[in-house]
């Protein structure tokens, strides 16, 4: 029997990886999907190995996530109610067919993560697994074992002398990747509780932020970004320089009670700072180039977008459908931004763009430019017509 394991080297996986040896007598191949983790590679490698692994592979998705996950929610400007970016939720469903790959590579019958049964990640992998490998079964141990919490790993691990990087006194668990890194549990599951200032890794507090502003155009072409003050970047190199870049000023820090797909609250607190900056960067050239009704009709849907990719269903035909949809009005987001970075705060100080719908002669305070101003009339006589009749019959009614 052959078990393809999703593995990071940090607490729960460390301990699933020695517990399903235990519990199934299993060949275990460990996979390590690499989005942008500034980890040890060679440390996890070799603990793995050392814990009982067979293999251990390390598997580069920086750009196929940066270019093919994040960039695409980027141009649906997806934001799960309305705050989180969903650096995790983006992730998972590459992971999951990273981990597909192998299974068919090796010949593996089984794949297991180590997703807890209350969260949302189980969804996540399990959805996608079902669309890109419906044949292979799923083990998710955290629905079955008898560890009842963080604490309990942390014992076990100690008996079986697995090195882990929490403690049982600060048992953040911690997800990172080139778009943000999450931090749950410990002293944040009480929601009145303040994140400390020393848990942050991307980011600068903003209060001790430079005290000077720094300037920066981001330009996009057909909704992705492609340059950095006049620099070209690769879509993960691009993300990596303005995390740099929007960390030193403090910018992406954001704390959500937020509501997972299981019915379940939960408190989470994460730092995004380079895909800050190009969300507000995409809106300010969207606003450009855009029509009011392409506009309307994506800020209606993207609540729909945003839930189907935080619940797990990146593969599904319905969120295809709304990509496809988003993707061609986005043929038209191409320009600049031109933006501040302050303190915690980015500012849109300028925006341009060669498929501008702004023309200026028919903006202007100052001359007509072609526009009849006495045209408004007929326009809101017409879409006051409505309102002027469903005023008449009330008042004739109350008589």
């Amino acid at each position: 029997m052959k078990i393809v394991l999703a593995y990071s080297g940090g607490l729960d996986t460390s301990v699933l990886l020695k517990w399903l040896q235990e519990e199934y007598k299993a060949e275990l191949i460990a996979v390590y999907v690499d989005l942008g983790q500034k980890e040890d590679k060679r440390a996890i490698k070799h603990k793995a190995l050392r814990v009982g692994a067979k293999k251990c592979i390390f598997i580069d998705a920086r750009e196929e996530f940066i270019k093919d996950y994040f960039f695409p929610a980027l141009r649906a400007g997806a934001r799960y109610e309305d705050i989180y970016l969903m650096g995790t939720s983006l992730a998972r469903p590459l992971i999951a067919k990273k981990l597909a790959e192998v299974a068919k590579k090796e010949r593996a019958q089984h794949i297991a993560h180590g997703a807890t049964g209350k969260g949302n990640d189980q969804v996540r992998f399990e959805i996608s697994l079902a669309a890109l490998a419906p044949a292979l079964k799923v083990i998710a141990p955290w629905r079955s074992w008898n560890f009842q919490g963080r604490a309990d790993l942390v014992a076990y691990a100690k008996r079986h002398n697995i090195p882990v990087p929490v403690t049982a006194e600060k048992p953040y668990s911690s997800d990172a990747n080139l778009l943000h890194i999450s931090y749950e549990g410990g002293i944040l599951e009480d929601p009145w509780n303040q994140a400390r200032d020393d848990m942050f890794q991307m980011t600068v507090s903003p209060e001790k932020a430079p005290e000077r502003s720094e300037e920066i155009i981001i330009e996009f072409k057909a909704g992705n970004p492609v340059s950095v003050n006049g620099k070209k970047f690769s879509p993960a190199n691009l993300v990596a320089y303005l995390n740099e870049l929007a960390g030193r000023h403090g910018i992406g820090r954001v704390d959500v009670v937020e509501s997972r797909y299981v019915g379940l609250k939960s408190r989470g607190v994460y730092e995004s700072p380079g895909a800050t900056v190009l969300h507000i960067a995409h809106r300010a050239v969207e606003s450009l180039t855009l029509d009011r009704e392409e506009i309307f009709l994506k800020d209606s849907l993207m609540p729909m977008y945003a839930r189907l990719v935080y619940f797990g269903y990146w593969f599904s035909p319905e969120r295809e459908a709304l990509q496809a949809m988003i993707d061609r009005i986005e043929q038209s987001v191409s320009g600049l931004a031109r933006l501040k970075l302050y303190k915690g705060n980015v500012m849109v100080l300028g925006r341009k763009s060669p498929r501008s719908l702004y023309l200026p002669k028919l903006a202007s305070f100052e001359e007509s430019g072609g526009y009849q101003q006495s045209d408004a009339t007929g326009f809101i006589n017409l879409n006051a017509l409505r309102i002027r009749i469903n005023s008449l019959v009330r008042n004739a009614q109350k008589k």
